[in-house]
């Protein structure tokens, strides 16, 4: 089955712009348009945008979707290379949350136990 570009958009639940923009980025690829009527998106042009804003969703940036998407074909170990990789990077920033939440935690604390309504514990251990 083919769509045109608009029922691509609205069957994914995305804009058009996004479409053009994959096609852009060399993402999808664009069907030839016909001498009259519309271009005509195949199925696999849908199923490459699901997995295009699957990956989105699991924190892959477009580039390393496009790398993905050239290993398709390519041995598993090279595909895992990468999920290790966004990982890692995942680990790392929760650990930066983490430490985040911890001192903001302890701003609130402080916030809290304060009896000098002159001054805030906050605004004071956030100035150099």
């Amino acid at each position: 089955m083919t769509r045109t570009i608009n029922k691509v958009a609205k069957t994914l639940g995305i804009n058009v712009e996004t479409v053009r923009f994959y096609e852009r980025k060399g993402l999808i690829q664009q069907p030839t348009k016909p001498f009259t009527g519309y271009r005509h998106y195949p199925d696999d042009t849908l199923n490459r945008i699901r997995f295009i804003k699957r990956a989105q969703e699991l924190g892959f940036t477009l580039d390393e979707i496009a790398n993905l998407l050239s290993l398709n074909d390519r041995p598993c170990d090279q595909v895992q290379e990468l999920a290790k990789h966004k990982l890692s990077a995942v680990k790392e920033k929760m650990a930066d949350l983490q430490r985040l939440e911890h001192a903001l935690m302890a701003f609130v604390t402080q916030c809290q136990s304060n009896d000098d309504v002159s001054h805030c514990p906050i605004i004071d251990a956030l100035q150099p």
